[in-house]
């Protein structure tokens, strides 16, 4: 299983308030992590950062999960800890007051991959046969499009697309929406924050699919791609592709 994760700063922001990370357990089982930091006084890269951290301390604890049942509560607790530690750092730290971060974790396994999110960084899951969002933004504009008020294409050009309803540490006790799936060889995921599918299309997006090549290349090529089109915001994306085994890669005895 391969796992790759990068960031960039973008060509307005003046700082990276994006965090992440592709991280491994004992059993080579993947934790990827994306996280879209805000708040005053340039204190969501400490939401962000904290978020990150607190995920990967923990999945260095952990051996194995072997159910999706356990992924899932593995990621619940590890998100609602984390959520907890930032809100109680914010309200002790007067200039990281209002600061928060959006979450998107994958749990990556051999049989399954389970996926947790607050706010509005995304994951999409891409086979041979299609690709799909696995993840719905917690914002106000998607709130509006899921109650009819708005269409998808008026919500892209919304004055308000950047409100979130949920966001990690702007309260206790937050809890993740988590969802498994099956995963098989050469599925993929797509973690990454809205400063990436802001710019670069779903259908875009979707070429993950059938992508052959280095993964560095193609995570690369869609940060230039958002960057091209302005790049106002960070720009972070994770990928985790379950590799084929070697016997059924083409040309391989």
């Amino acid at each position: 299983m391969i796992g790759y994760y990068l960031t960039d700063q973008g060509k307005v922001r003046s700082h990276n308030e994006d965090a992440g990370g592709v991280f491994r357990n004992e059993a080579g089982q993947i934790l990827a992590v994306v996280a879209d930091g805000m708040g005053g006084h340039q204190a969501g890269d400490v939401a962000s950062q904290m978020a990150t951290s607190h995920l990967h301390n923990k999945w260095q604890q952990m051996d194995q999960l072997t159910t999706p049942e356990d992924a899932e509560n593995w990621i619940r607790e590890a998100v609602r800890a984390a959520n907890n530690e930032i809100k109680a750092y914010a309200n002790e730290h007067e200039e990281c007051a209002g600061m928060g971060t959006t979450i998107v974790a994958a749990v990556c396994t051999e049989q399954f991959t389970s996926i947790g999110h607050i706010g509005d960084s995304r994951c999409y899951f891409a086979n041979t046969y299609g690709f799909k969002p696995v993840t719905e933004d917690h914002s106000l504009v998607n709130e509006l499009v899921r109650s009819g008020q708005i269409t998808e294409e008026e919500a892209e050009q919304h004055p308000r697309r950047n409100v979130l309803l949920k966001a990690l540490g702007t309260e206790f006790d937050l809890t993740a929406d988590v969802v498994t799936m099956e995963f098989e060889p050469d599925d993929r995921l797509l973690l990454c924050t809205d400063g990436l599918t802001n710019k670069v299309s779903d259908e875009e997006l979707s070429e993950i699919k059938y992508y052959e090549g280095e993964w560095e290349s193609f995570t690369e090529k869609l940060i230039h791609l958002a960057n091209e089109r302005g790049g106002e915001d960070n720009i972070t994306l994770a990928v985790v592709h379950y590799e084929k085994p070697l016997h059924e890669k083409e040309g391989v005895d």
